[in-house]
């Protein structure tokens, strides 16, 4: 089928979300609602966020706003009969996801998230390992996510708590636990620290989180910040029979450096430190864009589930911030 598109939000996620769109072929985007440009773009129609809702010719809408309109447009989009796929974060809360989850509910119409690292192909190759059970249980993660940033970041909406929710974990740490829970389940134990030490807003600068399954004792470690001084991305994933550690990460600017992931089985004997036996996988293509916005046309297609991105991962992730939050004391 060939779907009728709008996309709220035209900055560069939208402007993305639309290159993958034209790429897979599923759907044509007949307008766009971004209040930073003119009439059009492109002879595309740049219109109120109103006019996209409430278009009756429109069959999907693509959310790509600032956080504290994600809640109220999927919503609204929901209401209205759309099929929704929105940006990450997908509320400030748990208490949100409920609201939207009656929406979805009441609607019938399909949601989904934009968690995008699942998409990338080094871990969708880390799941299908893990689940194979071939290395055995999952023990423990440790996840790194981080980046610099400079003075105008003082101006931008994502240093504001009431127009972003969170600072650097909502931000961007929240693609990392959405990868804790993605490849290794649930949690049911959070203690964190959060600081703002250098950048000194109302959100936080740097998160420290510890995550433990009671039921098996997994655990999982998260250090997410602004105040690295670089980008880094790093997934060290520990199990029974082997170890996958995920090193950099493709993107538009290569920052993160290379993506490259590394696949063990465990050594506990001499010489354990040497890396001989690893299997080096490195990607140089980014495909998960096209994975995405494909999983999200073809659930649409064919009646079936969200299985990447759903309201459900989301009430997961938003619990685990919400405790997160409560810890903060600044």
């Amino acid at each position: 089928m060939n779907y009728k598109i709008g996309i709220i939000g035209y900055g560069v996620m939208g402007k993305t979300r639309h290159t993958a769109i034209d790429e897979i072929k599923k759907g044509q985007v007949l307008m766009i609602s971004e209040p930073s440009i003119g009439a059009d773009m492109n002879g595309i129609p740049n219109v109120s966020h109103e006019e996209i809702i409430n278009n009756p010719e429109l069959d999907v809408i693509i959310v790509c706003t600032p956080n504290f309109l994600n809640k109220d447009l999927t919503i609204r989009a929901l209401n209205a009969g759309k099929h929704v796929f929105c940006e990450k974060p997908p509320a400030f809360t748990a208490a949100d996801i409920v609201d939207i989850k009656e929406a979805e509910s009441r609607s019938g119409k399909t949601l989904m998230y934009g968690f995008n690292h699942r998409h990338h192909d080094s871990v969708l190759h880390m799941k299908r390992l893990i689940d194979s059970g071939e290395y055995g249980k999952v023990l423990w993660l440790r996840g790194r996510y981080g980046k610099s940033v400079t003075k105008d970041y003082f101006n931008q909406w994502r240093a504001k708590k009431e127009l972003a929710g969170g600072g650097i974990l909502m931000d961007q740490g929240i693609h990392m636990l959405d990868l804790f829970l993605f490849l290794s389940g649930d949690f049911d134990v959070v203690k964190a620290e959060l600081s703002n030490l250098y950048w000194h807003m109302d959100v936080e600068d740097n998160a420290f989180v510890i995550l433990k399954e009671s039921a098996t004792g997994k655990v999982a470690s998260l250090h997410s910040t602004m105040s690295q001084w670089r980008h880094l991305f790093s997934l060290e994933i520990f199990l029974e029979k082997g170890y996958m550690v995920l090193n950099g990460l493709i993107t538009s600017t290569m920052s993160y450096g290379e993506e490259t992931l590394s696949v063990a089985r465990n050594r506990s004997t001499a010489p354990a430190a040497t890396w001989k036996d690893e299997v080096i996988t490195k990607y140089v293509n980014n495909n998960s864009w096209r994975y995405e916005m494909d999983h999200f046309f073809d659930s649409i297609d064919e009646g079936k589930p969200i299985v990447y991105g759903n309201s459900d991962d989301a009430m997961k992730l938003m619990t685990i911030l919400d405790k997160v939050y409560e810890q903060k004391d600044f």
